[in-house]
């Protein structure tokens, strides 16, 4: 008889995949796009909420990245809770969390509430998405753990681009809020599912949570998340950026150290030693600096250059999904063929096929030349993060799950909020400078505006003359066009270094029984 104090084992490694292993699959992939859905959905969402809160130029950004912050910041925690008090009842908890908080943002009066109750939702979503890919690792049985990692992936991919999809088609219907409140019907389905279906796992050594570490954790990566967020509105070298970047250095800093020296840390840096799990948590932060990049540009590049509506633009990207879920669960066979590091590898180098394509988008285009462009960037997506998932995930312990899968998120969501900031830098950089002798005979308000953005550009442009606003719109598109051909270039380059990376350092597979007995040392 088990106390309340010891772990219950549920799951055991040498007795194959639960019985509802595949159901069980695809429940964490419900839970899974719910919330990375969330984070995309507010693209669309925005004017709508703009018409009927009246936010300020800066609620608007925290209207959209509150979730963010709060999200990447307790992600690292929030698995290893999970690790120490059991997985099925972080995800029990982070989707009462999500559900309760997501009713109230879709009623929310004023955008100060909104923008709360966001990042509440943030907390429940960093409790769910480590829990869902470390539940996965103890409910399937070794030698088919991987194409189950490998689906969740391609969920997991897939996700940003069916959110804004899901938003447009809700606001052509209902109100506002319906963007939120239909969390609260989905996250009821995955808590009755995960209670009558999915086992419970924890860290059977139960050792004491690191309070400390977990404090510092969130210190930094809530720090740098803001510095990156903040600093494309408020300037790079604004005092407030400068202070995030110097708070969340000096927060790292002292982690570190204090790691180094504690019994039983949250997450050994010295794991990051060991080449796969160091590796394959770079190649996730690379490669979804470039997918979420790419998507912020190619939002803009569709509605305004393009010409589509939000929802236009949102249905066009979801080829990139399509493509996602079909190819990453194949991902696992082509690593078992040609080897681990030849398939990442391959992602990277397909994937700056698709941005080298990308790069070439003229304003004429049109649609089927954008479509070239990202069906490879999904292939390379869906080759690359099964394995490097794979990787972060098992090679650490079962016990360490929880901390392992929240480490494969963090990457993510930093990179991704890395990928926004760089590549959107790097194309607003290049579009001023373009428009600068373009806006010398405008009033300098409306000047202004249209220097700042392609969405300024328009605003401008529909209070002109006609032959006036035709002319500004031209110069608009092309210097837009030009900086997101800068900024594609840049991350087709650093696909090309990834993929140069892992063929030099990332183990072949012949070596990773070496790897294994590191990791004992360690």
């Amino acid at each position: 008889m088990t106390t309340r104090n010891e772990p219950t084992p549920e799951i055991d490694d040498a007795a194959g995949d639960h019985p509802r292993a595949g159901l069980i699959l695809g429940i964490m992939c419900l839970s899974l796009v719910l919330i990375v859905a969330a984070v995309s959905s507010l693209n669309v969402a925005i004017p709508t909420i703009v018409r009927e809160l009246d936010p300020s130029s800066t609620e608007q950004l925290w209207i959209i990245d509150s979730y963010a912050l709060v999200f990447a910041g307790l992600l690292l925690v929030c698995g290893a809770l999970g690790d120490r008090y059991g997985r099925k009842w972080a995800l029990l908890l982070g989707l009462a969390i999500f559900a309760a908080a997501s009713t109230v943002a879709a009623y929310a009066a004023d955008p100060t509430q909104l923008i709360a109750f966001r990042g509440v939702m943030g907390i429940g979503a960093a409790l769910i998405m480590p829990a869902t890919l470390s539940t996965l690792t103890v409910v399937f049985a070794p030698e088919n753990r991987a194409k189950a990692i490998a689906i969740w992936a391609g969920f997991a991919g897939a996700g940003g681009a069916i959110g804004p999809v899901a938003s447009g088609l809700l606001l052509e219907r209902f109100w506002w809020g319906s963007v939120f409140f239909i969390a609260v019907p989905i996250a009821l389905l995955a808590i009755v599912a995960i209670v009558a279906v999915v086992p419970n796992s924890a860290d059977r050594q139960r050792h004491r949570l690191d309070y400390v570490g977990a404090l510092l954790s969130v210190v930094a990566l809530v720090a740098i998340v803001f510095g990156i967020i903040e600093g494309p509105e408020i300037g790079w070298l604004d005092p407030v950026t400068i202070a995030a970047f110097v708070l969340g250095v000096v927060a790292g800093v002292a982690y570190v150290a204090w790691e180094r020296r504690v019994e039983h840390p949250l997450l050994d840096p010295n794991h990051f030693r060991i080449p796969r799990f160091g590796l394959g948590s770079l190649a996730i932060t690379i490669a979804f600096l470039a997918m979420f990049g790419m998507f912020f540009l190619l939002t803009l590049y569709l509605q305004f250059v393009l010409g589509y509506s939000p929802l236009g633009s949102a249905v066009r990207l979801l080829p990139f999904s399509v493509v996602m879920i079909a190819i990453a669960p194949r991902s696992p066979q082509l690593t078992a063929r040609f080897g681990t590091p030849a398939v990442i590898a391959a992602g990277f180098a397909v994937q700056s096929v698709g941005f080298l394509v990308a790069s070439m988008l003229e304003p004429d285009s049109g649609y089927p030349m954008l479509l070239i462009a990202v069906a490879p960037m999904a292939a390379g997506m869906a080759l690359l993060m099964p394995p490097c998932t794979n990787a972060i995930v098992t090679s650490l312990s079962q016990d360490k799950a929880g901390v392992a899968s929240a480490v494969n998120d963090t990457t993510r969501e930093v990179g991704g909020a890395v990928g926004i900031a760089l590549l959107g830098t790097l194309a607003t950089v290049s579009y001023q400078s373009g428009m600068t002798d373009a806006t010398g005979q405008l009033p300098p308000p409306l000047a202004e505006l249209a220097e700042d953005s392609i969405g300024g550009a328009n605003i401008a442009a529909s209070q002109l003359d006609p032959a006036i606003a035709g002319d500004l719109l031209a110069t608009a598109n092309r210097s837009f066009v030009d900086g997101m051909g800068v900024a594609f270039l840049v991350a087709a380059a650093l696909g090309v270094i990834m993929a140069g990376i892992i063929a030099w350092r990332y183990p072949k597979d012949t070596e990773l029984r070496t790897e294994a007995a590191a990791v004992d040392v360690i």
